[in-house]
């Protein structure tokens, strides 16, 4: 079984790169791959600002410890069950943030993204149109 959990975890998926000898040459990516797309990275982005909002509007009440006040409850108990609430809730708070946080910088990487693309894009156009002839689709 370990061998079998081992040969899935080396073959499980990765992002593709370049060769390590730096070539550009186009390589299909290996099955299992995982390639980027911007409509991907700003769906998923998308995705969690929309759990941090149901997560904010789904907030717990902050009487839900009403029941385990003194005099209902002894004070030590009331005390703990106080703490723990304030616990609870820094808790829920930092789960909300934390997604808006992901969701900002998923965004953020999807922007550079693109950029990155589209300077690519443009220094090989650039390279066809001063090294090369270019020739129109509909002139072919």
């Amino acid at each position: 079984m370990k061998a079998d959990a081992l040969a899935r975890q080396q073959s499980g998926m990765q992002i593709d790169q370049l060769p390590a000898d730096g070539g550009g040459g186009a390589v299909a990516p290996a099955t299992g791959s995982l390639v980027a797309k911007a409509e991907s990275i700003n769906g998923n982005a998308n995705l969690l600002i929309e759990i941090a909002g149901f997560l904010h509007e789904g907030r717990p009440d902050a009487e839900l410890t009403t029941m385990a006040r003194v005099p209902r409850t002894p004070e030590d108990v009331a005390k703990q069950v106080a703490r723990f609430a304030g616990f609870a809730d820094d808790q829920y708070l930092d789960a909300v943030a934390l997604f808006a946080a992901l969701s900002t910088r998923l965004r953020t990487t999807g922007s550079d993204f693109v950029k990155i693309d589209d300077d690519t894009a443009q220094h090989f156009l650039d390279s066809v149109l001063e090294y090369g002839q270019y020739v129109a689709p509909e002139a072919r």
